[in-house]
């Protein structure tokens, strides 16, 4: 059987009582990094009192993910078999997602443990009303690609969650800055860790708080939807059929306004 078990984003307290059990139960640990597994393991032995038999760590992660899923054989899972991220939950911005699939399709049983998610966490702070957020995760690195794909979420009818690296965390604000400079952005930094801080205000005031040494951490940033779509109002189809992204991400926002399928509204912009 396999397991899905999340860990802690920060703070070790935030184990389960019911981790703690699993682990204790695990034959085989699938992890992204096994010297980080480990470093986990022994703190929990020594502040938890984790018991635990594993000896046999396989490194999976999102370079080697497809490979190692091609060499599974059923009978891998006869054991009780562990993957766990090494901060927060699988298959959110992190592997597993793929040995779901293989499950699935094999017929291996699987159950997932809830627990720590760091997107979750940072919209419950945020202080955004809003009953529903698009979650998104981390941005391209750059060019177009990046320019694009942040135009298309800055469209969304609700507030927008994106994980960001602290050396591009400024290069972010800079977009906002000159794209959605009227939102309303909140920045949570190390969440659950010592160093935990809180930002909110217009992506040009976040820039003038968070500078030097302030930006070293892994930071999650919620943007507040535009006025408009928080007036309910929409683009029209001409409007998003002349928006500057590619075709495949006009034809979600066009699915999404009109209730057909992204492929039809794919083809239907390809074919003119």
């Amino acid at each position: 059987m396999l397991t899905l078990l999340p860990t802690p984003i920060g703070n070790i307290e935030d184990i389960s009582l019911r981790a703690l059990r699993v682990l204790g139960d695990t034959d085989v640990l699938l992890c992204e990094d096994t010297r980080v597994a480990k470093k986990l393991l022994h703190l929990l032995s020594e502040r938890h009192g984790l018991v635990h038999h594993i000896t046999e760590f396989h490194s999976l992660h999102s370079h080697n993910e497809a490979e190692f899923i091609d060499r599974l054989t059923t009978d891998f899972f006869d054991r009780n078999v562990v993957y766990m991220s090494d901060a927060g939950m699988p298959c959110i911005s992190d592997p597993g997602a793929l040995l779901v699939a293989w499950c699935q399709a094999h017929g291996v049983p699987y159950t997932v443990l809830p627990g720590p998610s760091a997107f979750t966490t940072a919209y419950a702070a945020s202080g955004f009303m809003e009953p529903r957020f698009t979650f998104y995760g981390f941005l391209p690195h750059k060019g177009k690609e990046r320019e694009s794909a942040l135009e298309m979420l800055l469209q969304e009818r609700w507030p927008v969650v994106l994980y960001e690296a602290p050396h591009r965390l400024e290069k972010l604000l800079d977009e906002l800055t000159r794209l959605a400079a009227d939102r309303t952005v909140f920045a949570a930094k190390e969440i659950t860790k010592r160093h935990e801080r809180f930002f909110k205000g217009s992506p040009e005031k976040l820039k003038r708080e968070i500078t030097g040494p302030l930006l070293k951490g892994e930071w999650v940033v919620v943007i507040s939807a535009g006025e408009r779509m928080e007036e309910g109002a929409a683009l029209s189809t001409k409007e998003i059929e002349s928006l500057d992204i590619p075709p495949k991400q006009k034809a979600k926002l066009l699915a999404k306004m009109t209730g057909r399928s992204v492929k039809a509204c794919y083809e239907e912009l390809i074919n003119g």
